[in-house]
């Protein structure tokens, strides 16, 4: 399939009240509004083409986007690539739920998340905090640094609460995350979460969202769920 098969596919799925949802949710124009499940007959007819997931992504077309996600090939992928497609991740669905996605899927994972982290950038912060949940959620314990992870930790523990709003959000699920799928900093994970705290993210023109990363912890304690790793990031 051509890039003009695929967008006129895409735009033929598109729903009104779906686009409205996006935008509701910081997606700008242009943006057609289709489902995420609907986009999988698609995605099987292509499977991966990295080519045509560069030229989707650089459409600025949110759905045209997120599919780029799910067809790249994370492992042809540079860190100037990621760091491209970073720059053109304008709302956190974008920078957590595919560049994020596709960078955890890479071999590079690690090393251009932890450049994000340290940015000082919002969204690229969110990014490097999100694309860690996505590994620790999906990777074997033993592929990380125990004493890396412990390190990221204290990080969150001392700066989440004057981090900006999408960043929080990250770090908070980054520190639900440790504590329910990486089993040798679960202890550490929890007594970080008591020590954190309630997390308030505030947004523009909404309610402030109330995040508690302990309660969460301790519901999947009770469902028998530490040390779950999901078979597959991308869907």
């Amino acid at each position: 399939m051509d890039f003009e098969t695929v967008m006129a596919e895409l735009e033929a799925l598109g729903k009104e009240r779906t686009k409205k949802i996006y935008i509701s949710n910081g997606a700008q124009e242009p943006l057609f509004g289709v489902a995420t499940g609907a986009m999988k007959p698609i995605a099987r007819k292509i499977k991966i083409n990295q080519s045509l997931a560069d030229e989707l992504y650089a459409t600025g077309n949110y759905d045209a986007m997120y599919f780029a996600g799910i067809i790249a090939d994370p492992k042809a992928m540079t860190d100037a690539d990621f760091d491209r497609w970073m720059d053109g991740a304008y709302f956190y669905m974008l920078s957590d739920y595919v560049v994020a996605v596709t960078l955890s899927e890479s071999d590079i994972a690690q090393d251009v998340a932890d450049k994000w982290i340290a940015s000082g950038d919002e969204l690229r912060m969110s990014a490097g905090w999100s694309c860690y949940c996505w590994l620790l959620g999906n990777r074997k314990d033993h592929e990380f640094s125990e004493s890396k992870i412990s390190n990221m930790l204290d990080i969150v523990k001392n700066t989440i609460h004057n981090s900006p709003e999408r960043t929080k959000s990250a770090m908070n699920n980054f520190l639900y995350t440790v504590g329910t799928s990486y089993l040798p900093l679960h202890d550490k994970a929890v007594e970080t979460t008591k020590e954190v705290g309630i997390v308030e993210i505030k947004r523009d023109n909404k309610k402030s969202s109330f995040l508690n990363a302990h309660e969460s912890i301790q519901k999947e304690i009770d469902k028998g769920r530490i040390g779950f790793k999901r078979k597959y990031v991308r869907c």
